[in-house]
């Protein structure tokens, strides 16, 4: 019998401080009792794939645009998790994503271990399927090799047959390729860094299963099972192909829906087992502005079917839980959660933080001796109308469906410069925040806020208050419905409102982000910067 054992990958150097567990003041799947409730993950770890390698558990996703990629989290109990690096420390290729390509860079990824090696496929929908791979899950990882290249290749996933053959199982996306619906299958060669065929049509989901896409390919008994999403990304259910053939024919079963659960779309994730013999499944729900958050369900085979989440009816279809008793690993483990909040005393910038484009190594310096984050201004592109088309913009994912951020920081713009910036912000495709400006008449806290950014539109901007001070506390509440609202203050105490409420939206494929920014309109040989303090995410008050 053959279980998944898919895998992590590692690029990023973590200091032993990124290692002591962190625990969110706003959101925390544990329960301490025993039980878990879902999202195990409320933040936008889009088209989650997992693994178990001995006692380890490790989760990656999606990161489109976002540098570093390809985030890798660790757990030992498949619900308290924590952020132990990237995959990809930089976007290949890299002069292309040396600006923003919303939407674009890595979709959906598989992660495998062959042969002591750990093996991460991933797409890119504009240039084709990559490979990097180590001996070394905590890194370097290899440059991406191109395994087969071609416009609107997706989601792929590896297979190594018992007689050695390798597969790799992918889909389609229509806005690239002009076709979607369907899923395919590739021979790859031994060592499964290129294609050795053009791939056969393994099922067409046009009829029963629109927009089927996102497989991973296991082999349990006897059948080959693809596990995929169909139906859409907020509205679709979790389909499960099998067939004793690789290519087929295969037959077809709905193993979770939404039923009566306020879980819409449950779907596209992984199946993995844990050391005590238990089957569980991680799958995402799209949340809109929060983006796509990680569910965790228990699974069962049954007549060589799975069934995900629970079947309260007996028809081989389960539902999502909410609320749950834990995997049973052998034993407890301690709370913790990826990281929010950062004081900035590390020497390596907090792993939950990434930039739009590809960075330049200017843009942000670290020093723990003084625990600030120091951020440089750059100077927008030419062709730049708002914040989202600027590359060094530090983004971090919504940790809740509701908190509060708080941040302090002390500007020194250049005195050479007018028009330097450096501020809060609530990215999608719109977006606002609050902002200390350089001007003729001195420091200024402006208020921003751009409609339908990723149409081009010009940002507003409006004045707040002249600021006679460059240490200024910034600071937003995030309500139900991803209502922001900003507030600042000069002593970190009493708190003004400022500029109008604001609707946070997603961003393209991805949720909201919130994060910095220091930007300047003009070039010279020298630039201003902020100095952040610290970053904290508290419960809403």
């Amino acid at each position: 019998m053959r279980f998944p054992i898919l895998l992590l990958l590692a690029g990023l150097t973590y200091t032993s401080a990124a290692q002591q567990p962190f625990v969110s003041k706003v959101w925390v799947a544990d329960n301490g009792d025993g039980t878990y409730k879902n999202p195990i993950l409320h933040a936008d770890y889009s088209d989650p794939d997992a693994i178990r390698v001995g006692d380890d558990y490790y989760l990656t996703s999606s990161s489109f645009e976002d540098v570093p990629g390809l985030p890798i989290l660790h757990s030992k109990d498949l619900v308290n998790w924590r952020i132990i690096g990237h995959a990809l420390p930089r976007q290949y290729p890299y002069a292309h994503f040396s600006v923003p390509r919303h939407g674009e860079g890595v979709w959906a990824p598989a992660l495998r271990y062959h042969k002591g090696e750990f093996y991460l496929y991933y797409p890119d929908p504009d240039f084709g399927i990559y490979l990097t791979k180590t001996k070394n899950p905590a890194g370097p990882w290899s440059d991406p090799v191109l395994v087969v290249g071609g416009k609107g290749l997706i989601d792929p996933c590896p297979l190594w047959d018992e007689d050695g053959k390798v597969y790799l199982a992918h889909a389609y996306a229509g806005s690239r390729s002009g076709i979607k619906s369907v899923l395919s299958i590739k021979r790859l060669n031994p060592e499964g860094t290129a294609a050795i065929d053009e791939g056969v049509l393994v099922y067409d989901g046009h009829e029963q299963d629109p927009t089927i896409e996102g497989p991973k390919l296991y082999k349990r008994n006897g059948y080959y099972y693809i596990f995929a999403p169909a139906g859409g990304v907020s509205t679709g259910w979790q389909l499960v192909l099998r067939s004793k053939n690789i290519y087929g024919p295969y037959e077809r079963k709905v193993v979770m829906d939404q039923g009566g659960t306020p879980v819409n779309g449950p779907h596209q994730g992984a199946w993995v087992s844990t050391q005590t013999g238990e089957d569980w499944f991680l799958h995402f729900q799209d949340k809109a502005a929060y983006g796509r958050v990680v569910h965790l369900q228990p699974m069962q085979w049954k007549a060589d079917w799975p069934v995900i989440g629970i079947d309260k009816d007996g028809d081989g279809k389960g539902e999502p839980v909410l609320r749950y008793p834990k995997p049973n690993v052998g034993k407890q483990w301690p709370v913790q959660t990826p990281p929010d909040s950062d004081e900035f005393n590390s020497a390596t910038l907090g792993l939950q933080w990434q930039w739009m484009a590809n960075p330049k190594a200017t843009w942000a310096f670290t020093n723990p001796a003084n625990g600030l984050l120091r951020l440089f201004s750059d100077k927008l592109p030419d062709s730049a109308r708002n914040l989202w088309e600027a590359s060094n913009v530090l983004l971090q994912k919504l940790p809740a469906e509701t908190f509060m951020v708080t941040t302090k920081l002390q500007f020194s713009p250049n005195p050479k410069l007018e028009g330097e910036r450096a501020g809060l912000v609530m990215m999608g495709m719109s977006y606002a925040g609050l902002a200390l400006k350089s001007t003729k008449e001195g420091m200024q806290l402006v208020s921003l806020r751009c409609k339908d950014a990723i149409k081009g539109s010009r940002e507003q901007e409006v004045l707040i208050a002249p600021v006679s001070t460059p240490i200024l506390y910034l600071r937003m509440k995030v309500g139900k419905g991803a209502q922001c609202r900003f507030s600042y203050s000069l002593d970190g105490n009493r708190f003004v409102d400022a500029g109008e409420p604001f609707t946070a939206e997603m961003g393209r494929w991805i949720g909201a982000k919130m994060g910095l920014f220091c930007t300047r309109n003009t070039q010279i040989n020298d630039a201003g910067f902020v100095d952040v303090d610290w970053w904290r995410v508290e419960a809403l008050k």
